[in-house]
């Protein structure tokens, strides 16, 4: 059982690749939330998940909850929040499909939704228990309710044997400044056992790219995942380090793309990898679920099966 405990949103994606924020006219949307991402990923490849968020009694709440239920996810953990709507990104998009998250939907502050609202003291402590991971974000940090819930579901996993996987996914959409990120994400750092990050939110927090030198700071860690989008990825896992090189594909939206890569991780890592090629060989399998999300434009719409990443790499030998 995978349990993700986060935000789950639309992503407001826009339908004009390279125009600014301001310029865009046309916006599509799309279900995502990084941790919700991960919920749908693992569940596509075979692997039971559960997501615990809140959301707002709208509209745009009861269907990301129907999302959530077509693929599989158990959505008893859903908390829905009167008075605070269901939060929604602007997402642009450059040339070559990379995104920038922009700004929230109606020009809301971050602090007005729902899933600034999880309430600790509704947390299905059952459902946490059976959890073999709890994946987590750090945006909920930004929000001290939020923050507070986030913090029990780890000690309840983690007295329950469970293993805590944290996704950097800095958005400084979500902050008021870096200093304001320091310490609370330095908190959940200090709870993580597996942490996934990208080679820019790399530099900001640890002033390097090397997953060597990030576990010598963070010793604790048993596993780190270094994304670096058409670059591929770097990684750190049980004392064995290496690289693997990025898939050459047509991208049309990156969104989602990390989601997909830790959801294929983690349905590798179940099999306690042990050696360097059975390593690089997750590694792999992750890249190419990562890769194929990218060819269409939105993150869970997008993410793949395991039949379809067996055969993607079949293709490439």
């Amino acid at each position: 059982m995978v349990i993700c405990i986060g935000e789950v949103l639309f992503d407001l994606i826009s339908d004009q690749p390279g125009a600014v924020l301001k310029d865009v006219t046309v916006w599509i949307p799309y279900p995502g939330g990084a941790p919700a991402n991960v919920a749908c990923g693992v569940r596509r490849l075979g692997i039971e998940s559960a997501f615990i968020g809140a959301i707002g009694d709208d509209a745009l709440g009861s269907e990301l909850v129907a999302t959530l239920e077509s693929k599989g996810v158990d959505r008893t953990g859903i908390q829905q929040i009167t008075g605070y709507p269901t939060r929604s990104v602007l997402v642009t998009r450059d040339l070559m499909g990379d995104r920038t998250f922009a700004a929230f939907g109606e020009d809301r502050s971050s602090n007005c939704f729902a899933d600034t609202r999880l309430d600790a003291e509704k947390l299905p402590l059952e459902l946490l228990r059976l959890a073999s991971y709890l994946v987590t974000g750090t945006l909920g940090l930004a929000s001290s309710d939020t923050a507070k819930a986030i913090h029990r579901a780890i000690d309840i996993v983690k007295e329950s044997g469970g293993t805590i996987v944290t996704d950097l996914n800095w958005r400084s959409v979500f902050w008021p400044d870096l200093s304001a990120a320091q310490v609370p994400i330095q908190g959940i750092l200090a709870k993580t056992d597996i942490l996934k990050l990208t080679d820019d939110e790399a530099e900001l927090f640890f002033n390097t790219v090397d997953p060597v030198v990030i576990h010598d700071r963070l010793p604790h860690l048993n596993a780190i995942l270094l994304t670096r989008g058409d670059r591929g990825c770097a990684y750190w896992i049980g004392g064995h380090s290496g690289e693997c090189p990025a898939f050459n594909v047509s991208v049309e939206d990156t969104t989602g793309a990390g989601d997909a890569f830790l959801a294929g991780f983690l349905s590798h890592y179940n099999n306690q990898l042990t050696d360097a090629n059975s390593i690089q060989l997750a590694i792999r399998y992750a890249s190419a679920a990562g890769a194929l999300t990218t060819l269409k434009q939105g993150a869970i719409a997008a993410l793949p099966t395991s039949a379809e990443i067996k055969a993607f790499l079949r293709d490439r030998g």
